[in-house]
């Protein structure tokens, strides 16, 4: 079996444009939030929708496919893994961000 101890699957919709960034060791990083929707009925019979927003990163090959031919607005899926930074702001506090880095894509829905 494979590796299963952290893997992520999402299907959903660009929120905006990718990012693309140049990293100084000559890799290749592409940044954007993936929207998820889900729909359900509550116990009052009221229609719910719960849209999430989720981080993803990408690098190198990925990133380059990513930023030649998604945009804002497409649907696509990705897979990869959770992963969570720390980092100091410039006040010395300490911030956390989890985001889904990427290592597979799939255009879906058909041409742009």
């Amino acid at each position: 079996m494979s590796n299963l101890s952290n893997k992520v699957q999402l299907i959903g919709n660009l929120g905006q444009d990718p990012e693309t960034v140049n990293l100084n060791d000559g890799k290749t990083l592409v940044k954007f939030s993936l929207a998820t929707t889900d729909r359900y009925t509550n116990k009052l019979g009221e229609q719910v929708t719960d849209t999430q927003w989720h981080r993803i990163v990408a690098f190198n090959g990925t990133a380059n496919i990513i930023s030649q031919y998604v945009k804002k607005g497409n649907k696509i899926g990705v897979e990869g893994k959770l992963v969570t930074r720390q980092w100091e702001d410039k006040s010395g506090e300490k911030r956390y961000t989890t985001e889904v880095v990427c290592d597979q894509v799939l255009m879906l829905g058909g041409k742009a």
